[in-house]
Formats: C-alpha cells, structure tokens, sequence
C-alpha cells in the first residue's frame, strides 16, 4: 500500500518515470500511464523479476550525475547538449500553489478557530513600513512568544510589495546556502538542476522579492553572507535572543517582541475557550499571566486545558476526536459525569501543562508524543502515523495535539512546542525511545525506497528522516547501527534526487559511521564515495580526493570491481579539475613521502613510473592497497599525458638537446685551441693532457702545486679546458683558453698569438707521450667563432688569481718563490658562483 495515497499500486514497471512506479503517484512527479497500457491483471503465479534501481539523472554545474543506488553515484562533464538554459520564473499563480506547499498541511478532524492577533498592531505595521523600503528586519522575541503568527500577518500584507511576491522558508537546521538553493528553486523552475555556486549567486543576485524566515539559526558573517547575495530582497527574519547577532554593519532593523498585557491574555484565554470567564477562572489566569511573562503560547495551552475541564465536567462518557467512546473502559473513571467539581489545573501546571494535556487525548495522541520525543521533538507526517502507531486512525492524532498546543509549524512540517520534549522527558515519555526509533527507521526504510515515492516527499520528510537515524548512532543495541545503515543507504539516494542536499550529506556522514561501527566495509565504501561525489560538485576538491581514495582502498580491498571503477572515474574527473596534477599523499613540509620516492637513476623506458597511493583504513590506520594512479592497461588521463613527454614530443626534444651539447662542446673546443701564448714559436699547438682523477690520487684535483711530491706543475691545466671552480686547492691559469693575460690589456689577439714582448704564464705543458693533441699534427689559426672575442668567459671568483710562470722548455730561468693564495670562503662554499662583471686584479708575480 502507498503510504502517501492509499490504493492499489504497480511494481517492476521498468518504463515508469523516475521515482513514479505506481497509477496513484502525486500530481507532477511524472507522466502516468493510462489503464491500457498498464499490465494485465490476470495473476502472475511465476516469480517476477527484481525491479531495476531507480536512478535519477540531474544536473549538477557543469556535471551530469547520475544517482545510483547500486555502486554508487556516477558524475562526468555535462555535454553541452544538456546544460539547462537560463531559468524560467514562475508566475503569480505558481508562486501562491508554492507558498501554500510551504506550509504544514492542514490536520484531520475538527479544530479549534484560530487564535487572533492581539497587542501586535504596532509591531506589524512596523514590519509593513521597513520592508516597504527594502529594509531587512530582525524580528526577536523568545520561543512561544508567537512570532510564527506576527509572520503570517505581515506576509499577507506584503503580497504586493516585490515583483517576485513573497517567498516563505524556514530556517530550521538550514545553512546560508541551503537557504540560497531554497529561494533559487521557489522564484525559478528548477527541474532536476541545482546551479554550482557562481550561477546561484549570480541568478538569485536578481531576484526581488519579499522573504519571510522563520526560525533563523544563524547570525553574523553567514547573514552578512545571505544579505550581500541577496541585494534585491528585503528580509523579516524570525530568532531567538540565543541566535547571534547580526554583524554590526549590516543595516539589519531590530524588532523585540515581548509578552503579552494582562488584558489581552485574558482575551486570548476566552477566546481559546469560546466563552466568559469565570473569577476564579480570571485570578487563575491572573497568576499565570505573572508566571509565564505573558507568552501567548502559554494561554493556548491554557485555553486547552480549560476546555478538557469543561469537557470532564459536562460529558458522561470519554469521546475522541469524533465524538466517539473510547473504547478503554478505565478512561471513564477520568471523565467523571455531569455535575462533579473538576478543580482548576495548579499554577505548576498551568506554567508547565503538557503532561496534563497529554493524560487528557487519546491514545494514538500520546503514542505520536512519544514518537515525536524518541525522534527528538520531530513529528512524523500524519500519513506515517497509522503505520507507526498501528492504528488506522491515527492520522487525526495531529490535530488533538495541534488544538492542545504541543505543536508548532515548521516550515512544511510541525514539531513539539517550545518547552514540551523537556517537559514530556521528566513526566517518563521517553520510556523506551530507543525501540520507538528504531521502529521509525524501519518503516522510513521501507518507504523511501518505495518506488511510488518520489524524491521530493522524500525530501520533505529529510528531518524526521534525519532524526531517526542520529537516535540510531551509536544506539542502545546491537542491531541499531546496522537498522541505520539500510536506512541511510535507501534514503541518501532519494534525497540527493530531491535536491536536498544538506539532508543528503548528514545521511551519509551518519551511514559512515553506522557502518564502521558494524564493520561493513563495503557500505563504509559506498558513503565515501557518496561523500567524494558531492564534494566535488560543491568544488571542495581536496575533500572529494580524501574520500574517493578512501572509497576505492575500501572497495579494492573487497575486490569490488564495478564499485572501484566508478571511484576511479570520480578520481579521474577530480585530478581533471585539479590542473592534472599527480595524486601523491600529502605530508607536512619538509618530509618524505616513501610512496612516491623512486631508488632508480634514471627514467625506465616507459617514461617516468606513475605516482603510488597508499589507501588505509580509517580504523586500523594501516596500510591497505598500493595501487597506481593510472590503471593497468588503460590509458593515461589527459591531464597526466600533457605533464609528461612522450613519442615525437620526447624524441624532438632529446635532438635538441644533442644539437646544444655540439655547440657547446665545439664553443670549447675552439676556444682551447686560439689560446696558445706560449713563446716558444709553436703558435697554435695544442697538447692533451689525462683527466684529472677525483679519486684523491697524485695528479688529482686536489694536488698542490707547490707540495713536495705531487705532479702537478704551477700554471697546468689538465685537459685544455677552463679550470673547474669550486675545488679547494685548485687555481686557474690567466691565459689558459682564452683568459686574459695578467698585466696586458686584457684583449687577447684575435689571430690566436700573444701580444709582442710578453711572457706566457699559462703555456700547456706537453703530454707524456710529446704528441700535440691536434688530430692533424698542425697548429691551429682559426679565430674565435663569429667573431667573439675569446675573453667572453672571465675568470671565476671561486678560482686564484694568481699567475703562475710555467717551467720553459728552452731553459730559461725559474719561476720566482712566490705561493698562490689559498682560495677563498666563497670558492669553497658556492662553486657555481656568479662571474663578476668585473675581474679582480691579479696578484703581481715578478720573474728573473
């Protein structure tokens, strides 16, 4: 039986629209099915198949996601053919069917008229006048002092102020952006499409209209937050003195709302009982009035109470709702016949009466407070209560405990009164609330995931839904957590459809932790990556990479192929937005990540190895899986293969890099053969010497000229090329490769000789074996390619500076005592020092 509307229903219809699977599914959920085309009802002794999962497609930004309550849900980039265009308003007549879905439905059975509004004349026209202006109120006043019914006034006289009408929400456990979607989707059409964060603010940056928020939980930087993105609208919000405050620069009017006058509470109580009242009745009232501060709501209760007594004195027998006996015959001691003296309620009752009025209803009324107490103060749907209750007629159980005044409204929904869940807890109604709970879960188990619910009545019954599942966790019994695990895994997917999604993160932060608490790793694994998945649609990028690899460590873990796949898809689609960079784990600055560390020397052939992850389990903290981010056999994602080089790109580059290496090598080589200064004719001769060893051997880099035994001679320059700075104990040569000859003017002859008339300090000493290092045996006359002077590359600081005059071949004289400097702190401490623009002088050394 459909909970919502009784009558016959249809299964396993695999052409049914989206979360419409029966004849009697709620105007506009979908199309339906005429009696021709629906299946024959000849009975069907076979088994039938299972019903497919519903899925719901929707978009999301610039997502298409695909809801899926099988392995999870799906999302890629919305093709282009499937972004909704701008939105549609909706018109005067659609925003009255809205505002009259927004508020709670009406009750079975008879009520009491409405109270009317007293001593609020003031306080309304105020109202009126500030947001005539487009200025934003704050009405304030404490709970029961019947700021709900100064808003139902103040938004009928407001109807024609803005071009949008008025738009009523509630801001019971709602944040700044739920609130935002809210309003988006009340002024626009918004069928399956929830903007991203950017399009909300610029679509509802137009809206002008007048909205009435009740029951604000929040205050300063997010209210500052909803009034800047909301220019155009002028608000009335609704709060508690506990509710904080708005931010000083707001500009947000403050309206106090007190308590009600002695005179005016008496009204009240008369007309909550239709008649006069009597003295005694009046000093009753008097006291009370003095007690409670003069809060309305305490009069209503009051005027209930009054008429119970007038009930107890007049009827003979207990009636219900429907004038009806009850059928326990201990109730009629209570309602005593005509005639007996039923003494006033006591001032304690009265200031506190719900345990009174709740002895006084019937039993269904009662079973549906104690409901409304295991679920924290909410109060299931009216078509829930049969089938909780186990009474047929419970549904009009509402309407006693709303004409008592134990309710108030809730946005679309009611809830116990202020101060009625305390008072019924101290009286015993939360005897067995765990088993009440977990009897709720279990019915909301059933019917979201009914396939003639749809999402929005889903949606609609998110707290109820909520309630249950956070009285489940971590529960009194062993079987509450794993109830809370099938409840939240049926109802997450229904109220992602229904685009409530602050109700569809909370079920799955709960189903997470119902499902460490029972151990199943799979279910922990499908709200992970229900949590990966809507992070990345609100852009929190970071999070959505936490807990797709949680999800994929948990579901590799369980070799749960189709479920991994779907998480890597996620992945793929986050290191996308990411810039594609690769996912390597996160550590504190300065530390060593071991799995993305790699011992090798050199590139393998495949190119560089794609970074390792290591997934753990969140209550082990142990490591899992390693796995790659690139999966075996398939191809690299987009974002990966433009960050690495490969094929022609890899081949171009490595010739390129060949070409400057020659030119680099042949700049050298050229250089080393045009600086011979040498005098002993032989211009142009080249030796080539061995390569100094670093291996600390004689001969090596770090030989001393000048020490006894080494082999090393003052001015040589092994190799040809210019001195290598930076090693302690090594000096460069002036004049070896092109460096400018100490005491000249620093340019060297362009022909490759030494200027006339002076010596050559850095002559190249011959090889061992008195072959020229020339492959052609000739001395070489080239100048300095393209005609650079070969003075180019100065001297390094790191290097000495001063000269020192070779042995000469010819016999000439020694070279004079003099010991090279040792080379200083920078050349020791930074070996690839910048040249100076200009070198520094030389140290002079005197020869005989």
């Amino acid at each position: 039986m459909d909970p919502m509307n009784r009558g016959p229903e249809e299964f396993n219809h695999a052409d049914d629209p989206v979360g419409v699977a029966g004849a009697h599914a709620e105007p506009g959920a979908g199309p339906q099915r005429s009696a021709r085309d629906r299946e024959p009802v000849t009975p069907d002794f076979g088994q039938r198949a299972a019903g497919l999962a519903r899925t719901v497609q929707l978009v999301a930004g610039d997502f298409l996601l695909t809801v899926n309550p099988v392995d999870g849900s799906e999302i890629e980039n919305c093709p282009p053919g499937e972004i909704p265009g701008p939105p549609v308003r909706r018109g005067a007549a659609e925003r009255a069917e809205s505002e009259r879905a927004a508020r709670p439905p009406l009750p079975a059975g008879p009520m009491a008229s409405p109270s009317a509004l007293l001593e609020r004349e003031e306080e309304r026209a105020r109202l009126v006048r500030l947001l005539g202006r487009g200025r934003s109120v704050r009405l304030t006043g404490p709970a029961g002092s019947g700021r709900s019914v100064l808003l139902d006034a103040v938004a009928g006289d407001c109807a024609e102020l803005a071009p949008d009408g008025v738009v009523r929400l509630s801001g019971h456990r709602r944040t700044c952006t739920e609130l935002l979607h809210e309003l988006y989707a009340t002024v626009f059409h918004t069928s399956l499409h929830r903007p991203d964060r950017a399009t909300l603010l610029d679509r509802v940056h137009d809206i002008g209209a007048v909205v009435v928020l009740d029951d604000l939980e929040f205050g300063g930087a997010a209210l500052e937050e909803l009034l800047l993105a909301t220019p155009e609208c002028a608000y009335v919000f609704a709060a508690t003195p506990e509710t904080p405050a708005p931010h000083p620069d707001s500009g947000i009017e403050e309206v106090f709302l007190g308590g009600l006058g002695r005179n005016a509470s008496l009204e009240l109580l008369e007309q909550a009982v239709d008649r006069a009242l009597t003295d005694e009745e009046a000093n009753w009232a008097g006291d009370l009035w003095f007690e409670s501060e003069g809060l309305p709501l305490r009069f209503v209760q009051a005027g209930a109470l009054l008429r119970q007594r007038d009930q107890l004195r007049g009827e003979p027998n207990s009636l219900d709702a429907y004038g009806f006996p009850l059928d326990e015959p201990a109730e009629a001691s209570v309602f005593s016949g005509e005639g007996r003296e039923i003494p006033l309620p006591t001032l304690g009752e009265g200031a506190a009466p719900a345990a009174l009025l709740a002895s006084r209803l019937s039993e269904a009324a009662r079973d549906t407070l104690r409901f409304a107490v295991a679920l924290g103060g909410e109060v299931p749907h009216q078509a829930h209560l049969p089938a909780l209750i186990g009474d047929t007629h419970a549904d009009a159980a509402l309407g006693e405990l709303l004409d008592s005044g134990l309710l108030s409204p809730a946005g679309s929904r009611y809830r116990l009164a202020a101060g009625v869940l305390t008072q019924l807890e101290s009286t015993g109604y939360d005897t067995g609330a765990g088993e009440r709970a977990h009897a709720a879960a279990q019915h909301y188990t059933w019917w979201t995931g009914h396939p003639s619910v749809a999402p929005e009545r889903a949606a609609g019954e998110a707290d109820a839904v909520l309630a249950a599942l956070s009285a489940l966790v971590p529960g009194d019994q062993e079987d509450h957590p794993a109830t809370a695990v099938k409840l939240a895994r049926t109802a997450a997917p229904a109220l992602a459809a229904g685009l409530h999604w602050g109700a569809w993160e909370r079920s799955l932060r709960v189903g997470s932790e119902a499902a460490r608490l029972t151990g199943e790793v799979g279910e922990e694994a499908y709200f992970h990556h229900e949590l990966g998945v809507l992070a990345l649609c609100n852009g929190g990028l970071d999070r959505a990479r936490a807990e797709l690899e949680a999800s994929i460590a948990l579901r590799g873990a369980l070799s749960d192929k189709r479920g991994t796949v779907a998480g890597r898809r996620a992945l793929a689609l986050v290191e996308d937005r990411s810039g594609g960079l690769p996912v390597v784990p996160r550590t504190p600055v300065g530390e060593e990540v071991p799995a993305a560390r790699h011992e090798e020397s050199q590139s393998p052939p495949g190119g560089v190895p794609s970074a390792v992850v290591t997934a753990q389990l969140p209550e082990a903290g142990a490591t899992l899986v390693t796995r790659r981010v690139t999966p075996v056999g398939g191809a690299m994602p987009k974002a990966r293969r433009r960050t690495l080089f490969g094929g022609a790109r890899r081949n171009l580059v490595a010739a390129g890099a060949g070409a400057l290496l020659a030119a680099v090598l042949g700049t050298v080589v050229t250089l080393g053969a045009t600086s011979n200064n040498s005098g002993d004719g032989r211009d142009g001769d080249v030796t080539q010497q061995q390569s100094a060893n670093e291996d600390g051997s004689t001969g090596g880099l770090d030989a001393d000229p000048n020490s006894p035994g080494s082999s090393a001679k003052p001015g040589d320059n092994k190799g040809g090329g210019p001195a290598r700075p930076g090693k302690p104990g090594t000096s460069a040569t002036p004049g070896t490769s092109g460096q400018p000859v100490p005491g000249t003017s620093g340019s060297p002859s362009t022909s490759g000789r030494p200027s006339s008339g002076s010596s050559s300090p850095g002559t190249t000493k011959p090889s061992d074996s008195g072959k020229p290092s020339s492959p052609s045996g000739k001395p070489s006359h080239s100048s300095t390619p393209s005609g650079t002077p070969s003075h180019s590359s100065s001297p390094s600081p790191s290097t000495s500076t001063t000269p020192s005059t070779p042995a000469s071949s010819g016999g000439s004289s020694p070279p004079a005592s003099t010991k090279p400097p040792p080379p200083s702190s920078e050349a020791s401490h930074s070996p690839t020092s910048s040249v100076p623009a200009v070198p520094p002088p030389p140290t002079a050394s005197t020869t005989p």
